[in-house]
């Protein structure tokens, strides 16, 4: 009976009828929504464009650091913070729905959302007692925040085969390249905020607190951070290998007095990795030799110096990158040993603003060292908390993120059966913007 009554519905009237259930449906959807997730409020913020600011601009700041200077930076920080995270929010909304449902990168969904929420609503800083509270609520995300990267590289590497790979892969550096300009730029200001309550607005020229400016290093000695991380690495291997393995040497020719404006700690995280990569691959290659030589060979270091750039090529012959691997050090989804990467990482729960890895049982201890004895301190010491045979398979991508950050460059060259060269080049100026996708890949869903 109701097979005929309903043959005699003309069709017309069940389709608007199924349109109409779909309308109402998709307005159930929507009013069900929790009322602190307005669309309306991430569309206003996503229909403004992040502004990008260089090494120079974040000096100007913090020379002849006045009151109306640093509230100037927080207000900066304060419209900035919520418009990036805005734009990745929406990247991930135009993600497939079976990627946004994956445990990690929902999680991470949640927190981009809590962070925009709370971010948004804090008002115009005027005083002094007004950014106090501002730099707080900024320490405190940033804590609450060093579980973001193992989330999203878990996530990624879980939905690979749910969404193209190269799709993957740019998903994540642009992830990855916005969290490291928020973490630079609350960074940045809450390190201004600690010298103007200190009030230590003109420094003593002697001090080698001059040479830095918040956080930016001014003087930035390629042959030093190179012999910094050399040590560290070569003590890491040794406890990792056992004393009576023999260590390749590091030389560091060229251009040794070659300085320049940069963030410390992220051209420490890349050479760290490049050197880390270096010395276990010699130290595992004199491993399989039937006979190895007493000495291995050393991994050589050249720093170049031009008008704009410097240039340090990492050359070892630790016998090239395996085949297998070779096309895939680049991404961060694709490759071999997806499985080993997923169960490495979850004994890295958290990773910080550097990516340096913190260890469950060393995040009391804090994770690092200071240098030239001044109040700035890197995650250096944290390379040692990591052993050899973690793999994670995020150092190569992530140290390529971390140098074209500030246009910069990182290329490898693998010659198999004999070694690899690594080129890094860094902006020698300070004047380069931060190299960030500013929009949205889409501005609606």
């Amino acid at each position: 009976m109701l097979r005929s009554l309903s043959k005699n519905v003309p069709k017309t009237s069940r389709l608007t009828r199924r349109a109409g259930n779909q309308a109402a449906t998709h307005v159930r959807a929507i009013h069900s929504a929790p009322p602190w997730r307005p669309a309306s409020t991430l569309d206003e913020w996503v229909a403004k464009e992040a502004r990008p600011i260089s090494l120079r601009q974040l000096m100007f700041f913090s020379r002849s650091l006045t009151e109306a200077r640093l509230l100037s930076s927080a207000n900066y920080v304060r419209t900035e913070l919520p418009t990036r995270l805005a734009h990745r929010i929406r990247d991930m909304q135009t993600l497939p729905y079976v990627v946004v449902t994956n445990p990690y990168i929902s999680q991470v969904y949640e927190m981009y959302y809590k962070a925009f929420e709370s971010f948004r609503r804090v008002r115009e800083i005027k005083t002094l007692e007004d950014n106090e509270a501002f730099c707080k609520k900024m320490n405190q995300k940033l804590q609450e925040h060093l579980t973001v990267i193992p989330k999203l590289a878990m996530g990624v590497l879980e939905c690979r085969d749910l969404m193209n790979p190269e799709h993957m892969d740019k998903f994540m550096n642009t992830m990855l390249r916005s969290r490291i300009s928020r973490r630079v730029i609350s960074e940045q200001h809450i390190a201004l905020h600690e010298i103007f309550k200190s009030s230590k607005h003109v420094p003593d020229s002697k001090s080698p607190e001059t040479e830095f400016i918040g956080d930016v290093f001014l003087k930035c000695n390629a042959k030093e951070v190179v012999t910094r991380c050399g040590e560290e690495v070569r003590a890491l291997a040794a406890a990792a290998y056992g004393p009576s393995t023999m260590l390749p040497e590091i030389k560091v020719v060229g251009h040794l007095e070659a300085t320049f404006p940069y963030i410390l700690s992220h051209l420490e995280y890349i050479i760290g990795e490049l050197l880390r990569n270096s010395v276990q691959a010699i130290v595992e290659k004199q491993k399989q030799c039937p006979s190895p030589p007493s000495t291995p060979p050393p991994i050589e270091v050249t720093i170049c110096e031009s008008p704009q750039h410097v240039i340090i090529r990492i050359s070892d012959q630790g016998g090239g990158i395996p085949r297998d691997i070779l096309p895939y050090i680049w991404s961060f989804s694709k490759g071999p040993r997806r499985h080993q990467r997923l169960e490495n990482l979850h004994q890295v729960p958290k990773m910080a603003a550097t990516l340096q890895e913190l260890r469950v049982d060393e995040a009391s201890h804090g994770g690092h060292t200071t240098h030239h004895g001044s109040r700035h301190v890197t995650s250096l010491s944290s390379l040692s908390n990591r052993p050899p045979n973690l793999r994670l398979g995020m150092g190569l991508p992530s140290s390529r993120v971390y140098a074209e950050y500030w246009a910069g460059s990182l290329e490898l060259h693998s010659l198999e059966g004999y070694g690899v060269d690594a080129f890094l080049q860094i902006s020698k100026l300070g004047n380069k913007n931060e190299q960030l996708t500013t929009r949205a890949s889409m501005d609606a869903v």
